[in-house]
């Protein structure tokens, strides 16, 4: 029975580099776009894993990124509002969406950016375009959440597949 035991444990610690892999095995970002009534605002976030989003940062601008370090933090604002707005487009109606970066912070492994549009009455239609880190991924998928009038409408953009429209 004790070398049963023991061949069963050797083969498993073989296989245990494998089945653990050190790097996170999902490459997602998530994207919240809520409509507040109220305040006649689009609220939007976007949450990155932090270490995907500076390698992918570092290789489009081909400089020094560290989204950690708050001594830099004003410098990677840029680099962050400049990358997101870039691959991030979203239409209310038809009409394209101009987004006013609001500043990023760190949560857990990821880097969550926020952005808001003022004067937005509640849209009918709702097209978005994500293609955030698709081009250091190929296994990339954006997830993509949206909220108008209480109603959660979601999509997960990945590949050539990275827009998506909801109507209200």
């Amino acid at each position: 029975m004790g070398s049963l035991l023991f061949k069963w444990m050797f083969v498993s610690l073989m296989f245990l580099p494998i089945s653990f892999n050190l790097h996170h095995p999902i490459f997602v970002s998530v994207t919240e776009i809520e409509h507040n009534a109220k305040d006649k605002t689009l609220e939007v976030s976007c949450k990155i894993f932090t270490d995907d989003f500076e390698k992918t940062l570092r290789a489009s601008y081909k400089t020094h990124v560290d989204l950690l370090d708050e001594k830099v933090k004003p410098a990677m604002s840029k680099l962050v509002d400049d990358y997101v707005q870039k691959h991030l487009k979203i239409a209310l109606d038809g009409k394209p969406v101009p987004l006013k970066f609001l500043g990023f912070e760190k949560i857990d492994e990821g880097i969550y950016s926020y952005y808001q549009a003022e004067n937005i009455t509640i849209p009918k239609k709702i097209e978005v375009t994500d293609n955030v880190l698709l081009e250091y991924n190929e296994q990339q998928m954006n997830i993509v959440h949206i909220i108008v009038d209480g109603k959660r409408k979601s999509a997960k953009l990945s590949g050539s597949e990275n827009k998506v429209t909801m109507q209200y």
